[in-house]
């Protein structure tokens, strides 16, 4: 826009200042890779080891992504001396296996969103890290990033008067398949863990904890979640709109919606990225982006949530400020919620479905399955 005036974005440290420390990826899936890049190439840290349960792709992994050394089992990798931290990089059904396995080592722990399956295993995780004097942290890389902390600060100072709505959403299509990670149950499947913790944790990074949660939804044919919208209401102050998705694919843009104006924010937000600011004083434009040495715009925000951890454990905390362990396992509580609602329950769960262990929060929700037809096969 041509009046829009520029903001500036508050001191978040370059994340190539932050403390060196050694990783471990346990994991060797694409995630795990992605995390690997961003510690190597915009970090003054290492990964030095790498684990999978197969040997061969182990290796390949660590060829791929400059890796000093493979293992052959979660066990080698979790004891190697050299390993300060663990980032958990396996499918949601074994975070919380894996995170006891690395807190039992002795090791510092990054635990790949969504942190568990359930509150349950949330808590188990948080109460042996806490026993055991390690780090933990879920790996929630919108908590950490520059345009975050902009918008928490413009939010908190009154620029658009008292927040009353927060909208927001992440749709990723994947095409139907029984035997793919998204769709199968016995590794935690759905939309909601794999991609609606997104807008849910932004949502209550901007506004906290709400006072009910509302859930609607449509169910693959394997019963994980497909699609949801979920309303969190704030008293009678806010609500926030929270829409995710593996049957549809959107650009990911939020809108934060205050009393005295507005907050558009560029697509993903979930990376770093761009907003605008409306409001009775004109239009005030945000970069949130860091820049290589080339001037080229890094996308990549993994690099702020290892940062993070780097500088807490210099610093001798054992949580993040910026992503606490209580934090954490209310938006599991948030996410059993919505899950029980929709009827999604994972092989070992009890009591979901039923809402057992729903919060009072939760209201009665729409649920549909959808056919391979007209589901995610057709999208």
């Amino acid at each position: 826009m041509s009046d829009a005036a520029v903001g500036s974005t508050p001191a978040v440290d370059d994340p190539r200042l932050a403390p060196a420390l050694r990783w471990g990826v346990l994991g060797a899936g694409w995630i795990g890779g992605s995390f690997a890049d961003a510690v190597r190439d915009l970090t003054s840290s290492t990964v030095v080891a790498a684990g999978s349960r197969d040997a061969e792709k182990a290796a390949a992994f660590a060829a791929e992504h400059g890796v000093e050394r493979s293992y052959g089992s979660y066990e080698e990798l979790v004891a190697d001396p050299d390993v300060d931290v663990v980032y958990v990089a396996t499918p949601h059904s074994h975070h919380h296996e894996h995170a006891l396995l690395a807190i039992a080592a002795g090791k510092h722990v990054l635990v790949e969103k969504a942190f568990t399956r359930n509150a349950a295993e949330a808590r188990e995780v948080v109460a042996a890290a806490r026993e055991a004097g390690v780090f933990c942290m879920e790996a929630m890389m919108t908590r950490h990033l520059p345009h975050t902390a902009m918008l928490r600060e413009i939010v908190q100072r009154g620029d658009i008067g008292a927040v009353r709505e927060v909208r927001a959403g992440f749709d990723v299509t994947v095409p139907y398949d029984p035997a793919h990670r998204m769709f199968d149950p016995a590794l935690a499947g759905g939309a909601l863990l794999d991609l609606g913790i997104y807008p849910l944790s932004f949502a209550v990074d901007l506004l906290g904890h709400p006072d009910e949660v509302r859930a609607t939804g449509l169910l693959a044919p394997t019963g994980v979640d497909a699609q949801e919208t979920i309303v969190l209401r704030y008293g009678q102050e806010a609500l926030a709109t929270l829409t995710t998705s593996v049957r549809t694919t959107a650009p990911g843009t939020a809108t934060i919606v205050g009393s005295e104006g507005r907050i558009e924010i560029d697509e993903r937000y979930l990376v770093p990225t761009t907003f605008r600011v409306e409001n009775a004083h004109g239009v005030t434009e945000y970069d949130g982006r860091l820049r290589a040495a080339d001037g080229s715009v890094v996308e990549e925000g993994k690099q702020y949530e290892a940062a993070e951890v780097a500088r807490c454990i210099a610093a001798g905390l054992t949580e993040s400020p910026r992503m606490t362990l209580d934090q954490t396992v209310e938006l599991m509580e948030i996410m059993d919620d919505v899950r029980a609602q929709l009827g999604v329950v994972y092989p070992g769960e009890v009591g979901l479905a039923s809402g057992e262990v729903a919060s009072p929060m939760s209201a009665a929700a729409s649920v549909f399955v959808t056919s391979p037809s007209t589901g995610p096969a057709g999208a």
